[in-house]
């Protein structure tokens, strides 16, 4: 259902900003009930893709954030890789704190969008779908950021993600491929610690994962420079 939410504000043309329909209105258009919509949004807030506000309804998420993402754009040069690895850097910083954060904050719908954002990712992997395993993924990583309850990590790693993608798409396009594997069963490493409540665990678990992943761009680099 979270899913056509997401399709029905692609068809609607709503920005990041606009209001959404309410949700016995989306009951209404998805043909479902509204106990259903309600648990799909809290699923699409967790994730950072929809903000409810208390007395006035529903809203398309603002992309831009709090920091704006034209000032991190700013100094980013995507082909440089000194800043591809300094993202990095800042990549593990922010996510191995927002996990340690959300293994203590984390709500039961929280839990639940992170579970299910890696078994979007799981699937991915395994039908060979690289688009949903894309979007699995970052669904994942935000919805750990979102469970942190700090805004300023989940714009800070929505945007870190952001810039990732475009690095990939101009230079380094399928870097993560040969990772896919591991990153599926580092994301079940992750879940169970933010799960169980361990916030070292949580952030040990993130710290390897994007060591890894890096570890695999370093390797796809060396490879494309050295055959």
């Amino acid at each position: 259902m979270a899913e056509q939410i997401l399709e029905l504000i692609a068809q609607s043309q709503l920005r990041p900003g606009d209001r959404m329909p309410t949700e016995n209105e989306l009951a209404a258009r998805l043909g479902t009930s509204r106990t259903v919509v309600r648990e799909a949004v809290k699923i699409l807030s967790a994730i950072g893709r929809v903000r409810a506000q208390k007395g006035r309804g529903l809203y398309v998420a603002d992309d831009e954030g709090m920091l704006g993402s034209s000032r991190w754009g700013g100094f980013f040069l995507p082909t440089d890789l000194d800043h591809v690895y300094m993202l990095f850097e800042f990549r593990r910083v922010q996510e191995t704190a927002a996990s340690r954060l959300a293994a203590t904050r984390a709500t039961p719908a929280e839990l639940r969008a992170i579970e299910a954002a890696a078994e979007l990712c799981r699937e991915g992997h395994v039908t060979g779908q690289v688009a949903l395993f894309d979007r699995g993924d970052d669904d994942f990583h935000l919805g750990i950021a979102a469970a942190s309850h700090n805004p300023f990590l989940v714009t800070a790693v929505r945007e870190a993600r952001r810039l990732q993608h475009q690095s990939s798409t101009i230079g380094l396009h399928g870097t993560t491929g040969g990772h896919a594997d591991g990153a599926v069963a580092e994301h079940a490493v992750i879940y169970q610690a933010i799960r169980d409540g361990d916030p070292e665990a949580a952030a040990r678990a993130a710290a390897v994962h994007l060591d890894n992943t890096l570890d695999d761009y370093r390797r796809e680099i060396q490879r494309r420079l050295f055959g």
